[in-house]
């Protein structure tokens, strides 16, 4: 599989457990390479971004509407089956459920979900939007597409974005967003929801205060299948990586890696 993998290098020497990010619904790699991937590699971490299959450059766009989350679990495989040294994986929101998933038949010397979907999937998810907006949730079943929940720059903000992003910069980032796969979905529905016991590597979970996709609640909820505590940031939400208070984010991933020797 072709996938579009960005990597950001550090210009001294680079820790030896690189660094790799997996993106959500209607994002591609580019939304690491926003904040992220430099300034971890300004921390001395070598940092790859992947395009999922369908997204961004990667090539099956014209499958994507029925790619399932196992098919993006192997496009994580592969990457990573790629580096000389198992990376530790940063998720958000699918990828973050992605990540899950991998780590349900594989090793990595530590994992960071970021806002995202719990291991119970997105039934809770689907009941608010549908309260919030049932015409725009019946057209994407009626459609079998994801994108019209991000669809306008208004709906893009309600989901994405807290109210203190500037405008210019939340409709420059809608632009940017796609179709998601409606296969996964269903996944993430009950067809292929994650088995937690199967988990041995370290997590650190983030949750934001202002996040309208994975409330607080989901946020906890994921913590607790791990028996850990999440991490809550306030007022920020779901895009925790393109939100104005990024660097606080980052900066307490960085903490969590030294305090696994990272």
């Amino acid at each position: 599989m072709k996938l579009e993998l960005i990597c950001e290098k550090p210009k001294g020497q680079a820790h030896a457990t690189p660094l790799l990010f997996v993106h959500g619904k209607w994002h591609a790699a580019w939304c690491w390479a926003e904040h992220f991937l430099p300034y971890f590699a300004g921390h001395g971490y070598t940092s790859y971004a992947l395009s999922l299959r369908g997204h961004g450059a990667s090539e099956a766009r014209e499958r994507l509407r029925w790619t399932s989350i196992a098919d993006y679990v192997a496009d994580v495989t592969q990457v990573a089956g790629q580096m000389e040294t198992p990376p530790a994986l940063i998720g958000h929101s699918m990828g973050g459920f992605i990540t899950q998933k991998y780590l349900e038949t594989h090793t990595a010397p530590a994992a960071i979900l970021l806002t995202s979907i719990p291991p119970s999937g997105l039934w809770p998810t689907t009941w608010l939007v549908f309260r919030r907006h049932p015409g725009v949730f019946m057209k994407a079943l009626a459609t079998l597409r994801l994108y019209p929940m991000v669809g306008t720059p208004a709906l893009a903000r309600e989901a994405l974005f807290s109210a203190n992003m500037p405008g210019e910069k939340a409709a420059a980032y809608q632009k940017r967003l796609q179709d998601e796969s409606f296969r996964a979905y269903l996944d993430e529905l009950g067809l292929n929801l994650v088995r937690p016991k199967r988990v041995t590597a370290p997590l650190l979970v983030i949750g934001a205060e202002n996040d309208t996709v994975i409330p607080l609640k989901g946020a906890r909820a994921t913590a607790q299948a791990y028996r850990t505590e999440a991490a809550l940031f306030p007022n920020m939400a779901h895009d925790v990586m393109l939100e104005e208070g990024w660097k606080a984010v980052a900066d307490r991933i960085l903490e969590f890696l030294k305090e696994r020797g990272l």
